[in-house]
């Protein structure tokens, strides 16, 4: 166990978008260590937390470079903190992920490669994307899935993807959970489902908070899960 417990790297998280997701990845990411390592084992992790009122208001604003420079911001203080690799908790912010790489030294752990290898095992070749409408509408969460992974990709409909993004800052953000937002995303992957998606990424780190696998028969795949996962498998094996 000593040999195991030298060699784990340490994660560092940039967490608080928002903070109920993040208290997820720290949650997956030290019973997922317990479960690699056995005993009283946890998880070496730095966490830089940012202010989610802050990084809300200029998502919806457009100010995409100053959140760029914020993250870029965060991940630096996270490697001097001693993190060996780079986790951002939330999908929407790997919109900036390459220019935070060209930042660090550290690797990035890219939230969708931790998506598109669980959807390539289960031989899944096309799938339905649920998350802000930034993830959806924009290219950097879509086209890394087509280009790096060869899958194809569907999102909701207009009035659909509204609903979503309501539902996800409205509520989920600040923790409230309702039966009728449920029978929301119930519709909706039914309707992707149709479309022929043959599984469902769920890429909002709160929509795991919502959506179960328990009351669905198409496979989802649970982002954060995937990619918490992921970071401990990188800390103990470096890769």
């Amino acid at each position: 166990m000593l040999k195991a417990e030298k060699a784990m790297k340490t994660i560092g998280l940039v967490g608080g978008m928002s903070w109920e997701s993040t208290l997820e990845y720290y949650r997956v990411i030290n019973q997922y260590t317990k479960e690699r390592l056995g005993g009283f084992h946890s998880a070496k992790v730095v966490l830089y937390s940012v202010d989610f009122a802050e990084v809300e208001s200029q998502q919806h604003e457009g100010r995409w470079d100053d959140l760029t420079r914020l993250m870029i911001d965060a991940a630096q203080r996270v490697e001097r903190a001693g993190a060996e690799v780079l986790v951002i908790c939330t999908n929407t912010m790997h919109k900036m992920a390459d220019d935070v790489q060209g930042k660090i030294r550290i690797p990035v752990l890219h939230i969708v490669d931790a998506a598109a290898e669980a959807i390539k095992s289960r031989s899944i070749k096309k799938v339905g994307l649920l998350g802000t409408r930034f993830t959806m509408e924009q290219d950097f969460y879509k086209q890394r899935l087509i280009r790096n992974h060869g899958l194809e990709v569907i999102i909701p409909e207009e009035k659909e993807r509204e609903a979503i993004h309501r539902i996800l800052y409205n509520e989920l953000c600040l923790g409230e959970i309702k039966e009728q937002s449920k029978g929301t995303f119930r519709a909706i992957i039914a309707g992707l489902k149709a479309r022929g998606a043959q599984g469902i990424v769920l890429g909002c780190t709160e929509i795991p908070i919502l959506v179960s696998q328990d009351d669905y028969r198409i496979p989802l795949f649970d982002t954060t899960t995937l990619h918490a996962r992921a970071a401990v498998d990188f800390a103990l094996n470096g890769s």
